[in-house]
């Protein structure tokens, strides 16, 4: 069955967007081909994704979620029902306050041989606290945001790690855990 991780991009300070949302921060820093490689693998490997809806519970033009440029299944948690929204060739499921089922659905979708990718720090959590994870694959970009939105931050227990795998190239460090049962 799929593997489910926590695919991201944060500060070295481990915030995913600024206090705003915003994630301009990103961009700007030396690149390698090998940066562009490592990124372009782990996204090929991503089968289907589970994130957040926003309040809308719909795609707004000129919008493109995470995954959507992935051309996956996308499963988007919510607090009331919606039909799913089909946009560019791409699923958008609404699935209502069982992130477990969320998970499923994703793992299924992506099969054996593909991963689920998890969007957003509240998601990620909460699947780590279910112990629903299997890796973190982070980009850190050298940055120090001072403030923002964490990753990690209100993560109500220890989750022990493995280190798999760490390359830097040119500005970014990528680093892979495996999440230990």
């Amino acid at each position: 069955m799929a593997q489910v991780i926590i695919h991201a991009t944060v500060s070295l300070d481990g915030f995913m967007a600024d206090s705003d949302g915003g994630t301009d921060w990103m961009s700007g820093f030396p690149i390698a081909p090998e940066d562009e490689e490592l990124v372009a693998k782990v996204t090929k490997e991503i089968g289907a994704v589970v994130g957040g809806a926003n309040k809308a519970q719909t795609i707004e033009d000129g919008e493109v979620p995470y995954g959507g440029s992935l051309r996956v299944p996308v499963y988007l948690m919510t607090h009331s029902a919606h039909e799913p929204v089909e946009k560019d060739g791409v699923t958008y499921t609404f699935v209502v306050d069982d992130i477990e089922r969320a998970v499923e659905l994703a793992k299924q979708a992506a099969g054996d041989d593909k991963s689920v990718s998890l969007l957003g720090g509240s998601i990620a959590r909460q699947c780590l606290a279910l112990g629903l994870v299997d890796e973190i694959q982070l980009h850190v970009v050298p940055i120090l945001l001072g403030k923002g939105i964490s990753l990690f931050a209100g993560l109500d227990r220890r989750v022990d790690l493995e280190r798999v795998e760490t390359a830097a190239f040119a500005g970014e460090a990528h680093v892979r855990y495996r999440v230990r049962s």
